[in-house]
């Protein structure tokens, strides 16, 4: 199979025949042999009952439901999980990513040898909140994981099936899937230019705290790179650190009274100075954080598969 084409799908009922009609008029046309997974992530609306009509009537669409809503994140490796085409897009579900870029998409990750192509809403038709906050995300983006493409949050993206295979996105980290699919050693990431439709049915999902969250979890990702197989490099290096300058601290007051006993110099107790008590915090904070650095190793060297989500009902699979 070609293209495996994966759709997060939330409320989205009012669309999803037209996204259909046009990724079969587009795909067709092209002679792509391909399947559409739509994820319906708890939708509270007719949205499956419409996924099950087209599965009726298409053997290219699937569909998977969760029980419960669980994120974008959670529908997204569900599909890759289930995707067996040699290339994987993905689309959002309420027509603004067009599925006319798709043969593009594909003709890079095909000729020009690209892992991942994610889509540049250049010119976006969302109100000016959600442009200028946007942008300030996704600089932040760039020089935290120096990676050079200037939309990580557009919903179209390709990818070739091994990257999808190989990655581990839950929560929201579904912003990050180049961050985390560079980390994994997929580096040609590419980006192209995409058309963005104005939304013709229902309401945005996405509030002014996604940016919030998103930064957060630019910082938490950032974290686990470097540091989630190897936690004690980190506590371990500072709970270090803070042992030794209290250490050291407590040392030079110890000195200190004795030299001033020795010579018979008037001195206060060490206890009566409050750099004791700072030299002594110090040394307990170091000797926690070093604890913290080792259980985190423990932790890491028997932590299981945390992406288990409840599956109501599958189509065609």
């Amino acid at each position: 199979m070609d293209i495996s084409i994966v759709v997060p799908v939330y409320n989205e009922e009012e669309s999803l025949g037209e996204l259909r009609e046009w990724i079969e008029k587009v795909l067709s046309a092209h002679s792509f042999k391909y399947e559409v997974i739509y994820v319906d992530d708890g939708s509270n609306d007719g949205s499956w009952k419409v996924i099950e009509d087209l599965a009726a009537d298409h053997t290219q669409v699937r569909g998977i439901r969760f029980r419960r809503n669980y994120g974008k994140a959670a529908a997204l490796h569900t599909g890759f999980q289930s995707a067996s085409g040699e290339i994987v897009i993905t689309l959002d579900a309420d027509l603004q990513d067009s599925p006319e870029e798709i043969p593009d998409l594909v003709r890079m990750i095909r000729e020009e040898g690209y892992d991942l192509v994610s889509g540049w809403k250049k010119k976006r038709y969302d109100p000016l909140t959600k442009r200028i906050p946007s942008r300030l995300y996704n600089w932040s983006a760039r020089k935290v994981s120096g990676i050079n493409i200037h939309d990580f949050n557009c919903g179209l993206k390709a990818y070739r099936n091994r990257v999808v295979k190989s990655i581990e996105i839950y929560g929201d980290m579904h912003r990050y899937i180049p961050v985390i699919a560079k980390r994994a050693g997929f580096i040609k990431i590419g980006e192209k230019v995409v058309l963005h439709q104005k939304r013709k049915y229902g309401a945005t999902k996405y509030g002014m705290k996604r940016f919030i969250i998103g930064y957060l979890d630019l910082i938490s990702i950032s974290f686990i790179g470097r540091f989630g197989r190897r936690p004690m490099h980190l506590f371990g290096t500072l709970g270090t650190l803070m042992f030794l300058i209290g250490f050291f601290a407590a040392a030079w007051l110890g000195g200190q009274k004795i030299y001033f006993t020795i010579h018979s110099i008037p001195m206060p107790r060490v206890t009566q100075s409050p750099y004791f008590y700072l030299a002594l915090t110090a040394m307990i904070i170091g000797t926690q954080l070093f604890m913290a650095g080792f259980l985190g190793e423990l932790i890491s060297r028997s932590s299981t598969d945390r992406n288990t989500y409840l599956i109501d009902k599958k189509i065609n699979f």
